[in-house]
């Protein structure tokens, strides 16, 4: 992955000041049983831990995330965890085949109901969220206001899972 000079807030360190504005943006998408979202006011904890992926190939990188956000989720009632793959609106004709191929291969109905496909102007919401590619994923910590407290990216690893808990910590 090509590196860049404001990668500090790529890597899961606190944010500073300027940063902090980052609020998450407003779409509309559907969970993998069919219930429709506004995000995000739809987002059902006080924090929310939000992974946003763009293609099929980061479902390896997800799954790294996956036991521990489900460790943490299961541990605070207050927090909630949601995996948005994002896909441009162009595609938003063959939603129900798309959705369709995501639920078959989701055999657990809560990460169904966590799963949340957003059909949106990708460069928009890129550039609302500083996100400079679509290469990997990113791992988004979300007041219920929408305010973005702690961001990650690309794949997990212990340091990275320290930083979400301390900043879960602090904003509890």
């Amino acid at each position: 992955m090509r590196r860049m000079s404001s990668n500090k807030i790529l890597q899961g360190i606190h944010m500073n000041n300027s940063q902090k504005t980052l609020s998450f943006p407003s779409v509309s998408g559907s969970d993998l049983e069919g219930k429709k979202h506004r995000l995000p006011n739809d987002f059902e904890g006080s924090l929310n831990i939000v992974i946003v992926a763009f293609r099929r190939e980061q479902t390896d990188l997800i799954e790294g995330w996956t036991g521990s956000l489900e460790e943490i989720e299961r541990k605070n009632l207050t927090i909630r965890f949601y995996e948005l793959p994002v896909l441009s609106r162009s595609y938003s004709p063959l939603r129900w085949w798309i959705d369709g191929g995501m639920r078959a291969g989701i055999a657990d109905k809560k990460a169904r109901k966590r799963t949340i496909t957003v059909y949106t102007a990708k460069r928009s919401f890129k550039n609302q969220l500083a996100i400079p590619n679509e290469e990997t994923i990113y791992i988004f910590l979300v007041d219920k206001s929408g305010k973005i407290l702690w961001r990650s990216v690309g794949d997990f690893n212990e340091e990275k899972i320290q930083q979400l808990r301390n900043s879960l910590e602090e904003n509890e």
